[in-house]
């Protein structure tokens, strides 16, 4: 932790857990008996409860989205550039609450948890999940705390896509539904990407099958590879040619394959550090709920019919360089809603900073980020 916390710091934050034991029936067709969601909160909820914000998080993150855990805290909740008094998910006018999503590996209940049937931890047999399973346990989250109805639903990346869920299926539940750096489904070649990933874990003589806890090891190179792989598709080219250019780590070549560029001690360093704090079973789960989401699927394959579904308003931001969920994708969303006849906002952010700009404190986004929400905020103080 810092030495004195920042004034627009939440502060020291404690996880929360709460524990289900109504079953979960799940989209792949089996039930989870019971389950524990990991989660934090941030501001006070007012009198009527009508000032939470839910926050979804992407493929790698989790519950702790803001503040400090402790002294050996040294960086903050991974999205804490938004989220804090006066910033744009101002915690001195709403109430946050933030869980990790079911199948995580920071809590809830998933892989690395035990199964309270067995008693043995679930590894590779816990159920495949999707976004619609992780709304649908969200609202068990929601009726825990009180909240009948979300000022907002927030996210970005695969975030975003339960934004958009939550809108669909639960349209009376939420009043702005906030999708970033998000798409309405994988392409091609997005899919062919987590595949990649995956298959680096899985051909790892580690994985053991996804039973490597039992033999004291873990797919520690198809972590690495996977992560590498990934953590490309999250920047752009002027990104990462601003970061590293073809800079070489010793000044001159050595003519071998260990590290010689500085993009490639970055990528390894990046694969090193996640490898040693994600599951990967988990992965192989995150990665799946992606390729899996597609919500135009239960409206005959139509997004419009789907966006029909919604009551809330939206706000839809992309960003120009993010070629992993182009704003192309974005657009499809916005006009899906158009055309459904819904509230719907718009921002491109000019950046070059790639898929991970909505994680960055970039001031036009920031900016508009934080208008749209004051005037949700507003809407609750005017109604309280």
């Amino acid at each position: 932790m810092p030495e004195s916390i920042p004034p627009d710091s939440v502060g020291l934050v404690e996880p929360q857990t709460l524990h289900v034991d109504q079953p979960l029936e799940l989209e792949c067709g089996r039930v989870l008996p019971a389950y524990d969601l990991v989660y934090e909160t941030y501001g006070t909820l007012n009198a009527e409860a009508s000032n939470a914000i839910l926050i979804c998080h992407a493929l790698s993150g989790h519950h702790h989205a803001a503040g400090y855990h402790g002294a050996d805290d040294k960086r903050p909740g991974w999205w804490d550039s938004c989220i804090g008094p006066g910033k744009p998910i101002d915690t001195d006018r709403f109430f946050v609450v933030c869980p990790n999503n079911l199948g995580g590996c920071h809590g809830s209940s998933g892989p690395l948890s035990r199964n309270p049937e067995t008693g043995e931890l679930w590894g590779p047999d816990f159920p495949m999940m999707t976004v619609k399973d992780w709304v649908k346990s969200q609202t068990r989250l929601a009726d825990a705390l009180g909240i009948r109805q979300w000022a907002a639903v927030v996210g970005g990346s695969l975030g975003g896509m339960q934004a958009m869920q939550w809108a669909i299926d639960f349209p009376d539940r939420l009043r702005h539904s906030v999708v970033i750096a998000g798409a309405p489904k994988l392409s091609a070649q997005n899919i062919a990407f987590n595949e990649v990933a995956r298959q680096s874990i899985l051909t790892d003589p580690n994985f053991h099958g996804g039973r490597y806890y039992l033999h004291d090891t873990y797919p520690r190179q198809g972590l690495i590879l996977a992560r590498m792989v990934g953590h490309i598709t999250y920047l752009s080219d002027d990104a990462m040619r601003m970061k590293f250019g073809r800079d070489l780590r010793s000044g001159r070549f050595h003519f071998g394959f260990d590290v010689e560029f500085q993009v490639e001690s970055y990528l390894r360093h990046q694969g090193e550090t996640f490898s040693r704090n994600f599951d990967a079973n988990t992965y192989l789960l995150m990665t799946k709920a992606l390729d899996y989401f597609d919500p135009a699927r239960d409206y005959e394959h139509s997004l419009e019919k789907a966006m029909e579904q919604t009551r809330c308003k939206f706000l839809v931001m992309s960003f120009n360089s993010d070629w992993r969920f182009a704003p192309e994708r974005s657009r499809e969303i916005v006009n899906a809603l158009v055309q459904a006849g819904r509230d719907v906002s718009y921002a491109e952010i000019d950046t070059p900073k790639g898929h991970d700009a909505f994680l960055l404190p970039i001031p036009e986004y920031t900016k508009l980020f934080g208008a749209y929400l004051g005037r949700v905020a507003d809407e609750v103080s005017a109604h309280a």
